[in-house]
């Protein structure tokens, strides 16, 4: 259940509308590295956690909410770089400048599709694909992606903020770059307090797996290389499982496949 305020989770102000940066912010809510992506992912997320692990899904869910909040938040930065043109503009283009200033090098899908607001696409247009979602069931594995699409958006928002001279958006991107620190930290925390679950999935018995190769960091070079003594080809391993070794790919034969059948038509002739 959800329930919505009329009122912006922080304050998004544009002292110089740019409808230019207007396209670049739409990275941040429908690129991989944006918004709807960790709205979506914690969402779906929180979903699949068991009753047993209630703490976990309250904090998913309490992130993805937080996370619509910063799409409502970029949309209506969005709308408002649409609602003026810069002062070059203005000048340059009698008629419209705002078209003209979208034309020139905005999003015209922003002013032809949309009537000058924000889309559910990225920064060259192109549709939010949910394939980026990342939700595997699994409470580790997700708060590792947790952590990486955190740091991407970070990225992300302080590429912007160096992109623009605009003090209002500014003050947004220090304050969603300010949320993403915490985010990442969170997801850092909620790793730790699972205990040990490295490697991801821990429930699968390591007794199972090829002994010779768990530990091993493989070389792909051609010729036989010398261990490059790092901390992932000796030493103890991070799980504290193993200890790590260098070697080269132990070689498998040819591919030797059989032939599919007839109704495939693979044959040549």
């Amino acid at each position: 259940m959800f329930y919505h305020d009329n009122e912006l989770q922080y304050e998004v102000e544009v002292e110089e509308p740019d409808p230019y940066f207007a396209k670049m912010l739409q990275q941040a809510i429908g690129g991989a590295e944006g918004e709807m992506r960790v709205a979506l992912q914690y969402m779906f997320q929180a979903f699949a956690v068991p009753r047993d692990k209630q703490e976990y899904r309250t904090l998913l869910m309490e992130t993805a909410a937080e996370e619509l909040g910063h799409i409502e938040m970029l949309a209506t930065a969005v709308a408002k770089n649409l609602e003026g043109a810069p002062e070059e503009a203005r000048e340059a283009a009698r008629e419209d400048a705002v078209i003209a200033a979208m034309m020139d090098g905005g999003q015209p899908r922003q002013a032809l599709s949309a009537g000058l607001h924000a889309m559910p696409v990225d920064s060259n247009g192109v549709p939010f694909d949910g394939n980026c979602v990342v939700a595997s069931g699994n409470l580790a594995a997700d708060m590792y992606a947790n952590v990486m699409a955190e740091s991407t958006g970070r990225l992300l928002a302080t590429r912007l903020y160096e992109i623009t001279d605009d003090e209002g958006m500014k003050d947004m991107l220090a304050y969603l770059i300010a949320r993403d620190t915490m985010h990442q930290n969170q997801w850092h925390a909620a790793l730790e307090s699972m205990g040990e679950h490295v490697p991801v999935p821990a429930s699968f018995p390591q007794e199972k797996e090829n002994q010779d190769f768990n530990y091993t960091f493989m070389s792909t070079f051609r010729e036989e290389m010398e261990d490059p003594e790092q901390p992932w080809t000796e030493g103890a391993s991070f799980d504290g499982k193993g200890e790590f070794s260098y070697d080269s790919q132990p070689g498998g034969g040819t591919p030797d496949l059989e032939a599919v059948i007839e109704e495939m038509h693979n044959e040549v002739n």
